[in-house]
This record gives C-alpha cells, structure tokens and sequence, in this order.
C-alpha cells in the first residue's frame, strides 16, 4: 500500500506496474488490438502476433483478452520466451494443467496433442500466450509452427498469441521463418498514447478507479503536459511519474500538484537511474 492513499482519497495506489486489467484506459488503438485478437481466437487464426514498444501495454491487454474470454476457452501464459522450446512447451503444459513430471519432448508433445483433440472433441479451444516473444530463437519459432499443425479439415487447435517488442517484426520477417510468417494473419502494432489529451485522460481514468469515483483533477493542465513531454505517451513511464509525484506531494501537504512537483518527481527519478544508461520514455520502462 503507497502511504500517500488516504491522503488523496485513494482505495490503491492508482499507478501500479502490475498489469491489472481493471485499470486499462481503452484508446481506439487499444480497442482494434483487442478485436484483433478476439476475432482471432474465435476464428481459430493459429497464429496471432502483438507488438508494441517498451512499457506501452501489451501485457495488460493481453491480460484483459483472457480475462473476457468464456469459459470454453482454455488457456495457457508463458512469461520466458529466452528458454528452449522444450523448455516452453514444458510450462505451457504446466500452464494448462497438464502432467509434465519425467517427460521427454515426445511424451510432452503426445499429452500436448491428446489435451487438444480432446478439447476439439468437447467444442472448445486453447490458446497459449508467448510474452516476450522477441526473444525466443528462430530454432523455438518454427517449432512452434509445426506445433500449430495440430489442425482439422477447418481448425486450429491451438491459437497461439506471440507478444513482443518491435523487435519480434523483424524476427518474423526473416526468410528462415517465411513459412510462418505467410500464417499469420496481420501483425498489429500496439501504439503510445497520442497527444497530451489523452496522456491526462490515461491519469483521470486510473485516478477515478483507485478513489472508486471519490477523486478527480489530482494534477493540473501543466502538470499533465509534462508528464506528456517526458512520457512520449509511455502508460509505464506515465505510472511512474505520477507515482512519484504523488508521494512528493503527499509530503508537501499538496493535494493538487503543479507542474513544479511533476519536474522535481522526473528529477528524483532521473537521479536514481543516472549511473545506469540515459533514461528515456523507453529506456526506463524495463522490459
């Protein structure tokens, strides 16, 4: 619990990292990604891919999406993707609650393929969700293609969802992988918040959350525009400022901050990230 919550009128902090679904602020770009996948899944697409730079989201919507799926869904998350695919296959096997103790690749590919056809069987359907997906090797990749031709006449049995940086574009766009990218059906790119409009909307929606509608105009017109300027439009860097903000102010006695509050909280965090590599919207997001 941040010790500035009854301060503000707060029932949570309201700038958390953790990629809790109901804080998403829903953009258009966000709202297509999301049809994107859904649309996707349901139509059992076999391979989905999401992009997005550092700290702009992907997690949470992807979070989101599993959440707002019904139950004749069953799905899987892999959080590692710098793992061999054994490795990978072995904790979606887990994911999914499947048995994986003393099992070679072969026997955890036969329980993978039975799970499947029994989900057929029953009108359901799997998906499994690769963060990080830049990192995962040419070698992991086509593998999991050959995984993805677990299929009938006229479905995937599995839809797989790969999730990364930009980074992940250019991977799939390699002419070693060119058999899978040919089976994806779009890449969509996960975009920053647009203008400072909306950087201020971003706050207000997760302010009104945390307060349970109680709180509202914590941070003035210049204060949003800073935290604008130095976010790039950023969610996670967003977070961040405010955050930090916040507890300046909470000290000061300031239940509305300025923009003088905004520069001293950027300061602050610049100061504990200078013997590390120049901060930037991006940079200081972390992965």
């Amino acid at each position: 619990m941040a010790i500035y919550e009854a301060f503000y009128g707060f029932r949570e902090a309201p700038f958390s990292l953790t990629p809790d679904p109901r804080f998403l602020f829903m953009t258009p770009d966000q709202r297509e990604a999301m049809a994107y996948l859904t649309y996707g899944i349901q139509e059992r697409k076999g391979f989905l891919v999401l992009t997005g730079e550092v700290g702009v989201g992907k997690t949470l919507i992807v979070r989101t999406l599993l959440n707002q799926l019904d139950e004749s869904v069953e799905t899987a998350i892999v959080m590692n993707a710098m793992l061999t695919f054994k490795q990978l296959l072995g904790m979606a096997l887990l994911d999914f609650g499947l048995p994986l103790q003393g099992q070679g690749k072969v026997d955890m590919l036969l329980t993978f393929q039975q799970f499947l056809l029994r989900l057929r069987d029953a009108g359901r359907n799997a998906v499994l969700v690769i963060d990080e997906a830049q990192n995962l090797s040419p070698t992991s990749l086509e593998e999991f293609r050959l995984l993805s031709n677990l299929e009938t006449a006229n479905q995937k049995l599995i839809q797989i969802v790969l999730v990364g940086q930009p980074e992940l574009k250019s991977l799939l766009s390699s002419h070693r992988l060119r058999q899978l990218r040919q089976r994806i059906p779009g890449i969509w790119e996960l975009k920053p918040l647009a203008d400072c409009r909306g950087v201020g909307e971003y706050i207000e929606h997760r302010v009104r959350i945390a307060s349970e509608g109680r709180t509202g105009g914590v941070f003035d017109e210049e204060a949003v525009k800073e935290i604008s300027r130095y976010s790039a439009g950023i969610p996670r860097v967003i977070n961040v400022v405010s955050d930090r903000a916040l507890l300046i102010g909470y000290v000061q006695d300031r239940k509305r901050l300025g923009v003088e509050i905004v520069r001293n909280a950027i300061d602050e965090l610049e100061r504990g990230f200078r013997s590390r590599e120049p901060v930037t919207g991006a940079s200081m997001t972390g992965a």
